[in-house]
């Protein structure tokens, strides 16, 4: 599980800095990436934007779960 959270982490953060490009440059990477100008998108792009909201669910989702798993502190058995 803890890759995956590394492979939605890294997606969280691609969408993150594609946006803040998009809002500061007027320059989208994943468009450009794909070959495409500004804006446009096709299936390998939709793919990408795709599996950046999915991993941003997953965050959302899994929230306390990542959590737990990436604590350095010893997991308390509760009786």
């Amino acid at each position: 599980m803890k890759k995956l959270d590394i492979v939605a982490a890294v997606l969280v953060v691609v969408g993150g800095l594609n946006w803040g490009l998009v809002a500061i440059a007027k320059f989208d990477l994943v468009a450009t990436l794909f070959g495409l100008d500004f804006g446009q998108t096709n299936t390998a792009s939709r793919i990408v934007y795709g599996l950046v909201g999915l991993a941003a669910v997953y965050q959302i989702v899994e929230q306390a779960a990542i959590r737990r798993r990436w604590s350095r502190e010893p997991r308390v058995a509760t009786a």
